[in-house]
């Protein structure tokens, strides 16, 4: 590790929540690249997707103890990592076409300038610690499959059936109205069928000594192929932190994400003085303009939902989403709340 972090600093205590207290890790110098202006200090912040209300409390009760905003970030997005409720992260989370709960999840350290991420991980309900230890203990990025499971257990997680009876029920819905020339018996009319979810929690954290951090953590597409990867792991498109500027990340449509690597480049357009919301709705025009005509509707505006969340270093944050009705979670220093987001579009239902 570089700097003044080291491995055994950061983990700390077992849960490693308490782990960035031990940082001490210097002020960002300023970029060789071209890059805004700055203004002296910051404020503890949280910014994250609309499921990340309670994630973002938590994370800014940490910031206000001192604790590493990587650390802060992780233990917000846990909460909906172990909540069965949340169909579409970790634990509870909607399977794969086989039935397979696959997870996904990265993070970034904006102080040490080091990632880490995890795919189509299977049996872990905390993907996002995993990808945190892929961060402190390998010189890799990304684990997927067998191999970050057997990395996992490897540093004492526990294997569990994710797939719980909520899920499978849901599952099973959907397996039996694939087709109605298949072999599975139709779910009987006037039985209420669940669309096509995707969902996923990013959070973004800046304290007041102006050091950033992100996590984005799903369990994916619903239904997907199995062995499926989204945006979540990818770092640049799930999330991205610069120190020196922001950080950013997303929920939606994961591929229309990795082809503008969205996170990556919300954080470049602050870096040229915009601000997070801005930044975030430039991101969307981005992906708007590469988007193939068969996600277009008639007005040519995408047929598909995608958000993405800011914040830069001085604690200004934001979001922005293809079309209206979106919110999103913060922590501003004083309380959490739901925003709502920027958007290209009005919504037509």
């Amino acid at each position: 590790m570089s700097g003044s972090l080291t491995r055994r600093q950061f983990l700390g205590a077992a849960g490693g929540a308490a782990a960035g207290a031990a940082l001490g890790v210097p002020a960002a110098t300023a970029t060789e690249f071209p890059a805004i202006h700055i203004r002296q200090g910051s404020r503890n912040v949280a910014v994250a997707s609309a499921n990340g209300l309670r994630g973002v409390e938590r994370a800014g009760q940490l910031l206000a103890q001192g604790i590493d905003t990587l650390d802060a970030g992780i233990e917000g997005v846990k909460i909906q990592e172990l909540d069965p409720e949340d169909t579409s992260v970790g634990y509870g989370g909607l399977p794969n076409e086989h039935g397979m709960v696959q997870l996904d999840a990265s993070c970034m350290h904006g102080p040490t300038r080091r990632a880490g991420a995890v795919g189509a991980l299977e049996g872990i309900k905390t993907p996002s610690v995993v990808a945190k230890y892929v961060l402190l203990y390998t010189d890799h990025i990304m684990l997927v499959g067998e191999g970050a499971k057997k990395f996992a257990l490897s540093y004492g997680f526990k294997e569990e059936e994710l797939l719980t009876e909520r899920a499978r029920e849901i599952w099973l819905r959907w397996r039996a109205n694939r087709g109605p020339d298949d072999d599975w018996i139709n779910v009987s009319e006037g039985e209420e069928m669940t669309v096509r979810p995707t969902g996923t929690i990013n959070i973004n954290v800046v304290n007041t000594r102006g050091e950033i951090s992100s996590v984005t953590t799903t369990s994916g597409l619903a239904w997907k192929i199995p062995g499926r990867v989204g945006d979540s792991p990818m770092i640049g498109a799930g999330q991205y932190t610069d120190n020196d500027i922001g950080a950013a990340g997303s929920t939606g449509r994961g591929e229309a994400n990795i082809k503008v690597c969205g996170a990556f480049l919300t954080v470049e357009f602050m870096r040229q003085g915009m601000s997070p919301t801005d930044a975030a709705l430039a991101t969307l025009r981005r992906v708007v303009q590469t988007t193939e005509p068969r996600l277009l509707n008639e007005r040519g505006e995408p047929t598909f939902g995608l958000n993405f969340y800011a914040v830069n270093k001085a604690g200004d944050f934001g979001a922005a989403s293809i079309h209206s009705g979106a919110q999103y979670a913060v922590w501003d220093g004083r309380q959490a709340s739901h925003r709502d987001t920027a958007y290209l579009y009005e919504s037509r239902r």
